[in-house]
């Protein structure tokens, strides 16, 4: 924390308030869901007096945290914040109240606020009691950190991460179906990692049945919070003794079609896991209707694992956002061998996804290749 520090560097060069503000949000590292990540900074007479970010839904957000921590500094001060505040009554009441009452002067917004309900009016309700109100500093920066919060607001679905795991030639397994583990321990972390920053985990029953996995966030994400580990089983062929079932903290929905077999059904549910039953689609459950349920869960992002059919469905229909791959410096060969999405491909290169934002960074042995699609 810099509460008490004056806004100045060692250099002497102006501390970039909204680029603090930014920094903060990210602490917060995805667990407000659904709520976004906001991070606030509070300046009066060249010091900053208070600052905060939002930790988690239904906690205090970020211009509160701040304002609390300022007290009857914040009278006249400054306020940098990376969201604009919101004007609505929620699960906290309206932060542009709180604004107007502590007598902030001046409200630096990185971006608007991509709810409707909010979305320009907490600007408007801000300069119309007379605050001056700054828009538009490190926007794009604001808008990275929100874009999951952003895709959920603006198509009710939620934002979709597909993340597989595979050999630099391509293959998620061997010709004989050997999978664990292609990537080593320290991209296996960050993959727990990943499971952790989203709030929902899916695969399809054929992962289920060959892998047995657990779909928890752990190495070290133990105590905070579990996604819901989504199982796409249009056969109801996820059976009750899957080791799904032995991780109490986090809870399991299958996804299947409608009549899928009742007595299956009856045993998962007693299992513990909630059967959810869709229309189906041409090959089985259809993905927009199970994004479009999550999304009204209020489900902001979906970490989707696989195996090649799952993924090959999401690639087919166009449904990802974006892709995180591990590659491993392994050489499998092998015609037979499978790579990360079945399904039919495309015919034509022109059809193909297209990447963009490419990042690469090393992870242990391994390289995590990230793009938006």
């Amino acid at each position: 924390m810099i509460d008490g520090t004056e806004v100045r560097m060692e250099a002497g060069q102006p501390l970039d308030l909204m680029a603090r503000a930014l920094e903060l949000a990210g602490r917060a590292d995805h667990q407000t869901s659904p709520n976004p990540m906001v991070g606030a900074v509070l300046v009066r007479d060249g010091v900053v007096v208070g600052e905060g970010y939002h930790v988690r839904a239904g906690l205090a957000h970020a211009e509160v945290v701040a304002l609390e921590a300022a007290g009857p500094q914040a009278n006249g001060a400054s306020l940098w914040v990376t969201l604009e505040p919101c004007c609505i009554q929620g699960r906290t009441p309206p932060c542009t109240e709180r604004i107007l009452e502590a007598g902030v002067a001046e409200v630096h917004i990185a971006t608007l606020d991509p709810n409707p309900r909010v979305h320009g009016r907490g600007l408007a309700r801000l300069r119309g009691a007379g605050v001056k109100v700054i828009l538009g500093e490190r926007r794009e920066e604001a808008d990275t950190l929100i874009e999951e919060f952003a895709a959920w607001m603006t198509t009710g679905r939620p934002w979709v991460t597909l993340k597989f795991a595979m050999s630099l030639d391509g293959k998620v397994a061997t010709s004989s179906g050997e999978s664990q583990w292609i990537t080593s321990e320290e991209a296996r972390m960050r993959g727990h990692q990943l499971r952790c920053r989203h709030d929902a985990v899916m695969v399809g029953s054929g992962t289920v049945l060959a892998d047995d996995p657990r779909l928890t966030a752990r190495w070290g994400m133990e105590g905070r919070r579990q996604p819901l580990r989504t199982v796409v089983d249009g056969r109801l062929r996820t059976p009750p003794t899957a080791r799904l079932f032995e991780e109490r903290g986090a809870g399991i929905l299958i996804a299947t079609v409608e009549g899928a077999d009742p007595r299956r059904r009856r045993a998962l549910e007693q299992a513990g896991a909630e059967v959810l039953s869709l229309p189906g689609g041409r090959v089985g459950v259809g993905l927009p209707e199970l994004l479009g349920q999550l999304g009204r869960r209020q489900v902001v992002s979906v970490l989707v694992e696989g195996g090649p059919t799952l993924l090959g469905s999401f690639l087919e229909q166009r449904l990802g956002n974006r892709m995180v791959a591990f590659v491993a410096p392994r050489v499998l060969g092998g015609a037979g061998a499978p790579g990360p999405f079945g399904g039919k491909g495309t015919a034509r290169l022109e059809q193909s996804w297209q990447a963009r934002g490419l990042r690469a960074e090393r992870v242990g042995p391994d390289l995590l290749v990230t793009a938006e699609v």
